[in-house]
């Protein structure tokens, strides 16, 4: 048995079923115990194009994804043509016994067509993949019953002959590939992507209203949520465009629903105007944006963290807001919760910032103890009149009622207003209204998540990083360090606001600091250098539309 890690790559066409191919190995490999990094690439069309499905795997923990391909399962040529010259020393490339790609002692020809109809040509090689790394068929066969169940008996049974074909050929042929080492006592653990870790954590927060316009890579978000809907009591709506979403979401919100939006940038261009309505009407509201390569279209299927600016700076005028960075799937889940928290303490937008790769990315994650996570509770309790909404304060929270809840009237305007909420172009109470909204800012940077450090302090070199770069950079630094390297690592997911006594200290003792990000000019370097004066050494930039690995920050770490 092998304990190395072991990359497979899934390659074919749009409609092929590879991606079918690839949620099902993922989940039967963590039913079985091993750790998981997918990484999904596609081309923006419904049919046709090169599309892989990744799987990094292991029985010890992966972070990351990785260059070199170890098995390769081709459902058309051109996946071969494409990565034949990624395989590693012991690479297998698995293949149609029909398809021209020449011969080769690293090429294993299967009867694919042999097996079932063609239409199961995948199931089939799914088979062949299981037997071929060790999962036991077994597993394999109750996820793919778990999986076609639903659409009936025969479905389920069609698919288990194709599957059990491919696997019992595969076994005959007694084919060489490295094993996965068996785990003993598997724990209990869920396959689950970033979009779904982010639909868990709304609703153990207390969602109570979904609105959206489909625009990828944040629409299994809305999936994931409507078919929770009716067992969660969620009201999800599908929106004209943009605009109508985060205008509905506020007007839940104001009537006491806890409201969530999702997009990408494109789609959060359009919901600007309303980030701002939220920021005056002090009415809580989270927003997911889900990072994709711009301007305009772009690639709208490839990853990039080229929002941060954006999203930091959306909406005309002045108000506080919290933006997060998950950079792994448990941080999806807990920190979407955080945004929930914060819109209903402080009554404004908060934004979770994710990007196309983690929304897609499946790991192996334990699961969640949602019964011990209280959700929010809107509103405040009861108010002696007369009832102000905007009352100013202290700490610049005002008391919040929810209209039609109780004996007071509830009044906002989206111009500026006197603490009762009526109108007022009274300068004076607009100077005392922008310093209470303000001030809820302070609040929020007494509850920032602090940067995580993680490595020697004093480092000869820190590297910085935020959102989904985290695993790749943690494991080059690893892997530096198991060379003899003082190497240390920095991981901000919170990335507004900026505290510095956090970090600081770390950034000033490193002998080099270098600030790893997904976008070509640094947004995240100058945004500290603006807030703390520090500069960078040096930064390592990815805009290709493809995540970091940790191959590609070693390679500009010896090209810089």
């Amino acid at each position: 048995m092998d304990e190395r890690v072991t990359n497979i790559v899934i390659g074919g066409e749009a409609g092929q079923g590879l991606v079918t191919v690839g949620q099902l190995l993922s989940r039967s490999l963590v039913r079985g115990g091993y750790f998981i990094v997918v990484t999904q690439t596609y081309e923006s069309r419904i049919r046709g194009g090169h599309n892989t499905f990744a799987i990094r795997v292991s029985s010890r923990e992966v972070l990351a994804p990785q260059e070199g391909i170890d098995l390769l399962v081709a459902l058309s040529a051109e996946t071969v043509e494409l990565h034949r010259g990624e395989m590693t020393s012991r690479g297998l490339i698995v293949v149609g016994e029909d398809m021209d790609v020449g011969d080769g002692p690293s090429i294993m020809r299967v009867p694919l067509k042999g097996f079932a109809p063609e239409r199961f040509s995948n199931i089939a090689a799914l088979g062949v993949v299981g037997a071929l790394v060790g999962v036991d068929g077994g597993l394999l066969e109750r996820t793919v019953v778990e999986s076609f169940g639903k659409r009936g008996e025969k479905a389920a049974e069609e698919n288990l002959r194709a599957l059990r074909a491919g696997f019992e050929w595969c076994e005959a042929q007694g084919a060489r590939f490295a094993r996965l080492a068996a785990v003993s006592g598997a724990p209990r653990r869920l396959a689950m992507s970033g979009n779904e870790a982010i639909a868990l954590g709304a609703m153990s927060a207390g969602l109570k209203f979904y609105s959206f316009y489909p625009m990828s890579p944040s629409t299994p978000i809305a999936l994931v949520l409507s078919g929770e809907a009716g067992r969660m009591g969620l009201v999800v709506e599908q929106a004209e465009d943009e605009i109508a979403a985060i205008n509905m979401a506020i007007g839940a919100s104001f009537a006491g629903a806890p409201s969530m939006v999702a997009t990408s940038g494109g789609g959060f261009a359009l919901m600007v105007e309303g980030v701002s309505l939220a920021g005056m009407t002090e009415t809580p509201l989270v927003v997911v944006v889900a990072q994709r390569p711009g301007p305009a279209t772009g690639l709208p299927t490839r990853t990039e963290q080229a929002d941060l600016e954006f999203v930091l700076h959306a909406g005309h005028g002045e108000f506080p807001r919290a933006i997060f960075a998950p950079g792994t799937v448990e941080e999806c889940f807990h920190l979407t919760r955080r945004a929930f928290e914060l819109a209903e303490r402080y009554q404004g937008p908060m934004f979770v910032l994710t990007d196309q790769f983690l929304a897609d990315s499946y790991r192996a994650v334990e699961p969640f103890d949602v019964g011990a996570l209280a959700s929010v509770r809107p509103g405040a309790g009861a108010v002696e009149g007369p009832y102000l909404r905007y009352a100013i304060t202290e700490s610049g929270v005002s008391p919040r009622l929810l209209p039609g809840m109780s004996e007071h009237l509830v009044v906002v305007d989206s111009d500026e207003h006197h603490e009762t909420g009526h109108i007022t172009e009274d300068l004076s109470v607009r100077g005392r209204m922008v310093e209470k909204r303000l001030r809820k800012g302070e609040g929020m940077r007494g509850e920032v998540v602090p940067p995580e450090a993680k490595g020697p302090e004093k480092p000869e070199l820190l590297l910085v990083s935020w959102g989904s770069s985290k695993g790749a950079v943690e494991e080059a630094a690893s892997r530096m360090r198991a060379e003899g390297r003082k190497v240390a690592t920095l991981h901000f997911s919170q990335v507004w606001p900026l505290v510095g006594e956090q970090f600081m200290a770390r950034l000033e003792e490193a002998g080099e600091a270098v600030c790893v990000e997904g976008n070509a000019v640094g947004q995240l370097a100058r945004l500290i250098r603006r807030e703390t004066g520090f500069v960078f050494h040096r930064r390592l930039s990815r805009y290709d539309g493809l995540p970091f690995t940790p191959e590609e920050i070693l390679r500009q770490l010896k090209r810089s």
